[in-house]
């Protein structure tokens, strides 16, 4: 029997070829995906952390996996099934939240890695002091917040690291831990490959949140619904500590994700050291 269709191909035909164009741009962002890591290390491609949250709960996929970081000793989750999580804080200055994170932190006995730019420990000496006291890990955020991937030399990388480090044992009287996050999570291969020769492990995050906006702070009620819905089994968590939120919100969002099972580990737990 005839179709009464005067062409019955045609939609078969556009849904074949329609799929086959979808398919193709799929295929196009994985080879994308794979060329960033699969590149030569001396590679100054710029690329900006990046999470794609696929359920909740679980682990999102980050733009680089912890397979492709792990050449580079670079971090952005544990891979593990266990209810664990990593808490750090990048501290740009100081505006009045860091005490209120800090006693937080303490009441929980939950150790931080504070990754801090150069002036915050210029600035904040008591404050870096207490950070090391009370056992939590102060990290590197280079000494001016660049743009690191515009950084083409190994000296010139190194030299934004070294004044953070020397700051850091001037106030303390210790060799700070080679613990690096690259500011606004703007990296490339190259980078990575000269934090690792420094003897830096790199850090990007798995979960963080708008926190960073002074005029604009979120509500409580946006902080625990990000915070509390997307955490997930070896989560390395970002957070500013110059975010009243945070401040505010700490002690009850510890205490919440410790009723949801979770532990706090040190970011050394999970590199070894």
């Amino acid at each position: 029997m005839k179709s009464s269709h005067p062409f019955p191909l045609i939609p078969k035909l556009i849904f074949f070829l329609a799929g086959a164009f979808i398919l193709g741009a799929q295929i196009g962002k994985l080879h994308a995906h794979q060329k960033t890591f699969s590149a030569s290390p001396a590679s100054s491609e710029s690329v900006s952390w990046g999470l794609s949250f696929q359920q909740e709960g679980t682990r999102p996929v980050g733009n680089a996996s912890i397979e492709e970081l792990r050449p580079y000793n670079a971090y952005y989750a544990d891979d593990t099934e266990e209810k664990i999580l990593y808490l750090t804080f990048d501290a740009g200055y100081e505006n009045g939240n860091t005490p209120l994170i800090l006693d937080a932190l303490k009441k929980h006995n939950a150790p931080a890695t504070f990754f801090v730019v150069g002036n915050f420990i210029a600035d904040q000496p008591e404050l870096i002091r207490r950070i090391v006291s009370e056992g939590h890990t102060v990290g590197n955020h280079t000494m001016t917040h660049p743009d690191m991937s515009g950084i083409s030399s190994k000296e010139a990388f190194q030299k934004q690291l070294q004044g953070v480090e020397e700051l850091y044992e001037s106030v303390t009287g210790e060799k700070m831990t080679r613990f690096y996050r690259p500011p606004q999570g703007i990296y490339s291969v190259s980078n990575l490959s000269m934090a690792k020769e420094l003897g830096y492990s790199t850090f990007f995050w798995s979960l963080a949140y708008v926190d960073w906006i002074q005029d604009q702070q979120p509500s409580r009620e946006e902080a625990f619904q990000k915070l509390l819905s997307r955490i997930h089994p070896g989560a390395i968590v970002l957070l500013h500590n110059t975010s009243s939120t945070n401040g505010q919100i700490l002690d009850e969002l510890l205490t919440k994700w410790e009723e949801m099972g979770y532990q706090f580990h040190s970011l050394k737990e999970l590199t070894g050291i």
